[in-house]
């Protein structure tokens, strides 16, 4: 392997597992990365930290400014509620590009990744588990620029996603799950319209709901350690 090669091998692995500690809860929103911790836990120099902090700033998960170093994204409840406008109109456009081109497989892991999600008794069980359940549903799609804007979006939204998850299973999950099944159903059925309303429901509850919560989205930190 190249020099070059080996150096961007070990940029996008600092920045996998940077991007895991800020989408798990463990380096929460607005808290300082600090680059020599990381290049010593992870045993690396600096240059991989350094160019991997740069990948995620273009991932809006991390902010780099001159003289101040780099923290996780912060956002405001205006951020959030322009991300969940914009999923509203991305995802079920997604949704149209994947459903047609799904198989009897994809289905059937959708069904054993809900069953999972009724039995997640904890946020870090449940926010793992819901992405992949979404993503099943979208992973046929033949529209690559249109993914990579929802999971720019799910990535920056992580932390409206950790405290309404938070919020729904503190309340038993009662109308998630009803949610969940609803848009599991057409899509089981291959009834795009039916499913891209469940979506555009879940996705509107979701921001809605987390409307009359925003002290959560500013006081994230507060609750990372619970951590769609």
């Amino acid at each position: 392997m190249k020099q070059t090669d080996s150096a961007q091998v070990a940029s996008q692995r600092v920045a996998d597992i940077v991007a895991e500690w800020i989408l798990s809860g463990r380096l929460p929103p607005g808290s300082r990365i600090k680059q020599d911790e990381i290049a010593t836990e992870l045993h690396v120099s600096r240059i991989p930290v350094r160019d991997a902090l740069r990948m995620l700033e273009a991932r809006g998960l991390v902010t780099l400014r001159p003289n101040a170093g780099a923290r996780v994204a912060r956002s405001s409840g205006r951020d959030m509620e322009l991300n969940y406008r914009m999923r509203e109109a991305l995802e079920p456009m997604l949704l149209a590009e994947s459903l047609p081109h799904l198989v009897d497989i994809d289905i059937e892991r959708m069904r054993e990744t809900l069953h999972a999600l009724r039995d997640a008794a904890d946020v870090e069980t449940f926010l793992p588990l819901d992405r992949q359940f979404h993503w099943i549903a979208f992973q046929r799609h033949q529209a690559p620029q249109l993914a990579q804007a929802v999971e720019r979006l799910w990535d920056t939204g992580q932390s409206y996603r950790r405290a309404y998850a938070k919020l729904a299973l503190k309340n038993g999950g009662r109308i998630l799950h009803t949610e969940q099944e609803l848009y599991f159903g057409a899509i089981e059925r291959r009834e795009l319209e039916i499913a891209q309303s469940a979506l555009i429901l879940h996705i509107r509850r979701t921001r809605t709901g987390l409307s009359s919560y925003g002290h959560l989205i500013d006081a994230e930190p507060v609750i990372r350690t619970s951590r769609l």
